[in-house]
């Protein structure tokens, strides 16, 4: 009596794309569990330099709604961080180790696999940005008014898909610029929270300096939500909270044509030259 063996076809199209997520984003969340002190040295200490912004505002007596925005800035700081080290400089550290070959030689997605990483980094990420908006507004009294919930969801969605763009994108420039790529991704980090506007409305820069900010997700995003979420919120916000949710779309769009562009030139010239995972470059 003869036995039928059958086998699984593989997964292909979006099947991959989703189980690539998946693959990768698993190791993340399970190692974060295991290490407990790194949920304390990525989470409350990171607190620490929002407060220190919250008393220079009260110091110099600044409107309340300042310290709000302060708040809203240090939690939206955790998602550049994730995007900047579990995503940007991903490839790269990957390469390092060793595994950047088994990475182009597999079947499935560059995109995926960065994005599963980042994914995976979302529980920390999405833990910290609790935590300094819930002790935040418990310690120093923070009001909120928000005006839409609609488009407070839709500003924050938008500005996650174009932010995420942007990482997917500079993983593959950072290792085409080699071991310069920790060095540039340092040195983005504090400029980054500067021109966003992290701890003050970005309409303080002036519109010229303002626009040219805007390419950036962080700092539209930013701005929409606080005209949302704070009373005096769309006096000092840069454009319309509508303009902004416009121009977000275009950046996600852009970014993430952008990504994929350049994501597969990388691929197609590791395949070609064969030098891409060399350590030597």
């Amino acid at each position: 009596m003869s036995t039928l063996i059958t086998t699984r076809p593989p997964d292909r199209g979006w099947r991959l794309f989703v189980r690539t997520i998946v693959a990768r984003a698993y190791p993340r969340v399970i190692g974060q569990q295991r290490e407990k002190a790194w949920i304390f040295f990525e989470t409350f200490l990171p607190f620490l330099a929002t407060v220190g912004y919250i008393y220079v505002y009260r110091a110099i007596q600044a409107p309340e709604d300042y310290i709000g925005f302060v708040v809203m800035g240090g939690a939206m700081t955790a998602f550049w961080l994730n995007v900047i080290w579990a995503m940007a400089s991903q490839l790269y550290w990957e390469k390092e180790s060793g595994n950047l070959a088994l990475y182009i030689m597999a079947p499935n997605s560059l995109m995926a696999i960065l994005l599963g990483m980042a994914l995976g980094g979302m529980l920390a990420t999405c833990l910290r940005a609790l935590v300094i908006t819930v002790l935040g507004t418990l310690l120093f009294g923070i009001s909120f008014a928000v005006s839409s919930y609609f488009q407070l969801f839709a500003v924050f969605v938008l500005t996650m898909a174009a932010l995420y763009g942007l990482g997917m994108l500079l993983a593959s420039l950072f290792l085409l610029w080699g071991r310069e790529a920790w060095q540039i991704a340092t040195a983005l980090q504090e400029p980054v929270y500067f021109i966003s506007g992290f701890y003050f409305p970005v309409k303080s820069f002036g519109f010229a300096v303002a626009l040219a900010a805007s390419v950036l997700p962080l700092t539209l995003g930013m701005d929409a939500m606080r005209q949302l979420v704070f009373a005096s919120g769309p006096s000092l916000g840069f454009l319309s909270v509508e303009v902004e949710i416009a121009i977000l779309s275009v950046l996600a769009v852009v970014f993430i044509a952008a990504a994929k562009f350049w994501l597969d030139f990388m691929e197609r010239k590791a395949i070609e030259e064969g030098t891409l995972t060399d350590r030597r470059r």
